[in-house]
This record gives C-alpha cells, sequence and structure tokens, in this order.
C-alpha cells in the first residue's frame, strides 16, 4: 500500500527536524552559536487523473486532477545568522561583533576559517588565538610587558607598558563578510568554511563599510530561544506520532483485506 511508504519518508523527516532541534537545545549556550531549522520539500506525484484533460469532444476540461503524492523529502539544515545577545564576561580578550562579520582565523593546514567565537587568549609568544591555539587574523602580538590592553570598537589594539601612560596600537582586528552567509559550512569547534554558496570573503575593519563593531570584554551568545525549540519539538513529535498513526492504519486496513481471502 502506498500510504505505507508515504508515512514512513513523514516519520524520517521529523526524526531529522528533531536531530536538528536537538542539535539547537545543545548548542544554547555556545559561544556565537546559529541556529539550523530543516526544511522540506514535497515528492513526485503520479497523476492519476491529469488536471485540465479534455473530457469531451466538446471541449470539456477536468477542473481538478487526481495526484497521488508520494511523501516528503529534506533539503536543506540551513542556519539562521541572526545576531546573538551580549554577554558581559570581563576579560579582556573576549571580542564581540555586533552587526555583520566573521573573525578571520588561521587553521594548522594554512586554511582561513571564520567565526562568531571570540573568546580569545594569547599563547606562549604572545600572539592573540583561539582556545584551541589557532592564530586569529592578521596576527596581532602582545608585548610580554604590557600592563593593560584595550580593543576600541573599529578593533584597533591599544596597549599601555610600564613607564608610559600613552597607549600605543600594536594592531587591527579584521572581519570578513559572505554575500551568503547561511552557504558557510560549519566544520565545528565554533568555525565556518567559505563555500562556493557563500561567495568569496570580503575582507574589511570593523565599523566600516556595513562591517559590524566589536565589543571587547563582551561574547555573543547563541541565537537559540529555548521556547521556539521546544514548542518545534513538540510540534515534531506530534507529526512522527501521526505519521506511525497512519502506517498503523495502513496496516489494518491490508490485514483486513487479507482477510477476506481466507
Amino acid at each position: 500500500m502506498r500510504a505505507l511508504h508515504t508515512a514512513a519518508t513523514g516519520m524520517m523527516a521529523q526524526e531529522l527536524n528533531v536531530q536538528v532541534i536537538s542539535n539547537n537545545i545543545a548548542n544554547m549556550r555556545t559561544t556565537g552559536y546559529k541556529r539550523q531549522r530543516a526544511e522540506f520539500q514535497d515528492l513526485l506525484y503520479e497523476h492519476v487523473s491529469r488536471v485540465g484533460t479534455q473530457t469531451s469532444a466538446q471541449g470539456n476540461m477536468l477542473p481538478a486532477g487526481i495526484e497521488l503524492g508520494s511523501g516528503v523529502k529534506a533539503v536543506g539544515t540551513p542556519r539562521i545568522m541572526t545576531q546573538g545577545g551580549l554577554a558581559a564576561s570581563g576579560k579582556d580578550y573576549d571580542v564581540a561583533i555586533r552587526g555583520e562579520g566573521f573573525f578571520k582565523i588561521t587553521m594548522p593546514d594554512g586554511r582561513t576559517a571564520y567565526s562568531r567565537d571570540g573568546s580569545f587568549e594569547l599563547d606562549a609568544q604572545g600572539r592573540l588565538v583561539t582556545a584551541h591555539g589557532n592564530v586569529v587574523q592578521p596576527g596581532i602580538t602582545v608585548p610580554q610587558n604590557a600592563t593593560s590592553v584595550a580593543i576600541n570598537a573599529q578593533g584597533q589594539v591599544s596597549v599601555t607598558v610600564p613607564g608610559s601612560t600613552t597607549p600605543t596600537q600594536i594592531g587591527q582586528l579584521e572581519l570578513a563578510m559572505f554575500v551568503n552567509k547561511a552557504g558557510l559550512q560549519g566544520i565545528g569547534d565554533n568555525m565556518y568554511l567559505e563555500t562556493p554558496a557563500s561567495g568569496t570573503a570580503q575582507n574589511g575593519t570593523p565599523g566600516t563599510d556595513g562591517f559590524g563593531n566589536v565589543m571587547q570584554g563582551n561574547l555573543e551568545t547563541a541565537n537559540v530561544e529555548a521556547v521556539s525549540e521546544i514548542s518545534d519539538l513538540i510540534a515534531a513529535q506530534r507529526a512522527y506520532e501521526m505519521n506511525a498513526k497512519v502506517i498503523t492504519a495502513a496496516d489494518q486496513m491490508l490485514s483486513a483485506t487479507s482477510n477476506l481471502m481466507r
């Protein structure tokens, strides 16, 4: 019976939907995380009676045909790249982006990754790095004798050293923007890679040409809303149950048909 396969596709779709929702909920406290959403499309139809088919020599046509759908399929799990909230951390090397842009990170293999996670640290050489030790581009080194570090909204990094009351600029943070942010490839560790779908990275400085500014001592929180995720989870669970009910009903109908043949 066709209904068995159709309902099965619905159950598989909702299983994927629950997986996406569970990942969003699991990352509610992940810095800079962007929630995902499962998107679906209906499958091909069998046209038992095509709409518009001529039904008489006088030119009468069917105003509505008979189309039997074959279920549903998942077509994507795009990321919703909306701004997350800003939370004060109090750390000098924590930086949040307010607006458009991604930090540029140099990976161990030389590739450039992109991230909204600004929880930075210093390595043994005084370089600004991520929690995994990857260098933040364009490469900023803080002197070991620096008594204070300041990062302004335009991404200019300045330090104060002993014997001087005037801050000295030692570097400039850069950001990258993409035509299609949802086209970035997530690779874990709060980082993304450029893809043909995202377009080429457009580099610039914070606060200019549409780029967002940065805030020292703050981190961007995940843009996951607990109430929305829970309501989506309940809806997915109910949809799964209804598809399972269709399979049960189809099985009972097949059983009744087979009993007639005894």
